[in-house]
């Protein structure tokens, strides 16, 4: 995805989901089906061993509440 291409990702409700950013200075804008309710929120680390992701980059920026989910087992 670019912003010269103007793209977009659909990503369904419900469906887990990470972003990293390849290039300095990046934006990322998104849109929710329903209102955030934090306490709803749950999740799983990228960096879980369970996945095994490759992500492109080493992970340099990551929330608390990212960084707190437990393993996935």
């Amino acid at each position: 995805l670019d912003a010269e291409e103007g793209a977009a990702l659909y990503i369904p409700r419900g469906f887990a989901h990470g972003f990293q950013t390849l290039q300095d200075n990046s934006e990322m804008c998104y849109s929710m089906s329903t209102p955030f309710v934090a306490e709803a929120a749950r999740g799983y680390r990228p960096n879980d061993p369970a996945f095994a992701i490759d992500w492109p980059l080493p992970i340099s920026v990551i929330s608390p509440r990212d960084l707190a989910y437990p393993d996935f087992t």
